[in-house]
Parts: structure tokens; sequence; C-alpha cells
């Protein structure tokens, strides 16, 4: 498997750029954003920046590869194309408030059955839910009151990759839902019922 510079340029730029968004919301906000900036508190804002860049935006990033290298086991010639206008509007939605997300997409060419390309789809959302699982160590050991970075890095990290793994199964548009629905039914259950349950136990449980 190999990657062109473009491909590693934009995904650099998608990590980062998804990284400033979340890390600006997780923050609050623009205002809250400013008013930290205004107040000296930068070591915070940066602090903040790292954590996402470990957890939302490598959330994104291995869910992109996750695509590409499922394609190329394949036979595919499959690369990422960053959407730069959609990163630009995710930094802004942050900057008020809103979690907005869409970075890019792998891109896939070369003969295909309709099985293969329902598993390239799915291979997404499942990396999402294995780095969920990955952070929940770290969640635990927060929550016993040993760490607050732990804590911090584990909520993050298990949100997010539920979120994105459940977000990205819903069966509409160009998500990878539907494309999974679409080669299979039950397997596009059985993969979404338990991520969309996961998500919403977690918010409801573990967030609020």
């Amino acid at each position: 498997m190999s990657f062109s510079g473009r491909e590693l340029r934009d995904l650099l730029v998608a990590w980062v750029a998804l990284s400033v968004a979340f890390a600006v919301f997780f923050a609050g906000g623009g205002s809250v954003v400013v008013n930290s900036l205004a107040a000296g508190a930068v070591g915070s804002l940066g602090g903040l920046f790292a954590v996402s860049l470990v957890t939302a935006g490598v959330a994104f990033l291995l869910h992109e590869l996750g695509h590409k290298v499922t394609a190329v086991r394949f036979g595919q010639r499959a690369a990422f194309r960053a959407d730069y206008g959609m990163l630009f509007l995710a930094v802004v939605a942050a900057l008020g408030g809103f979690l907005f997300a869409a970075p890019g997409a792998v891109h896939h060419v070369g003969r295909i059955t309709k099985r293969q390309n329902g598993l390239i789809a799915l291979a997404g959302p499942v990396v999402n839910l294995v780095l969920a699982a990955v952070f929940v160590p770290l969640l635990a050991i927060g929550m016993a009151g040993f760490s607050a970075l732990a804590l911090t890095l584990g909520t993050y990290g298990v949100a997010v990759n539920l979120l994105l793994a459940a977000f990205n199964l819903i069966p509409f548009g160009p998500l990878d839902g539907a494309t999974v629905r679409s080669w299979s039914t039950p397997v596009w259950l059985a993969a979404f019922l338990p991520s969309a349950a996961l998500a919403v136990g977690f918010a409801l449980f573990v967030l609020f």
C-alpha cells in the first residue's frame, strides 16, 4: 500500500483541521476560545487541541484509512481526498458552537463486487468501534480517580468514536450505511443497531 504526496498532504490537513474544529467545540465555541485567549489561557487551549488530535483527529484519520486498506485488499486503487471547503466549514461551525465534520472521502476504482464494496464501507465504522474499545481502559482509569488526563482522553475517545460509527452507518446519501445496506440489510442491522445503542447509552449515562 502506498501514499502519494497529495494524499499524505490531504490526510495531514484533514487531521489538523478536524482536530482544531473539535478542540474549539470541546472548549465551548468561538466565544469561549476568544475569552480564554484574552485571559492568557493558551496552555489549556493547547492541551485541548492535543487531546483532540489524539481522539477526534485519530478517529477520523483511521476511519478513512480503514476504507483504504480494505479497498486495496480487494485490489482497488484507492486514495483519500480531502474536501477543503467542508473542512473550512467544520472549523466555522465549531466557532459557532456546532459540530459538523465531512473531511473528504477515500475514492477507489477497479472491478469490484457488491459484497466487497459493502465491506469497504463497513471498514470505517468498524475501525471506530475498535478504537472506542481501545479508549475504554483510559476511561475506567479516569473514572476511578487515578488520572484527570486519562478521564479526558477516555471520555472524548469513546464518545467521538461511538458517534462516528453510529452516524456513518445511517443508511442515507453518501454515508457508509447506505452502501452497507444496499449490499446486505442483515449485516447493516448487525452493525448499526449496536453502534447506535452504544452511542446513545454512552451519551445518556456517561456524558450527561
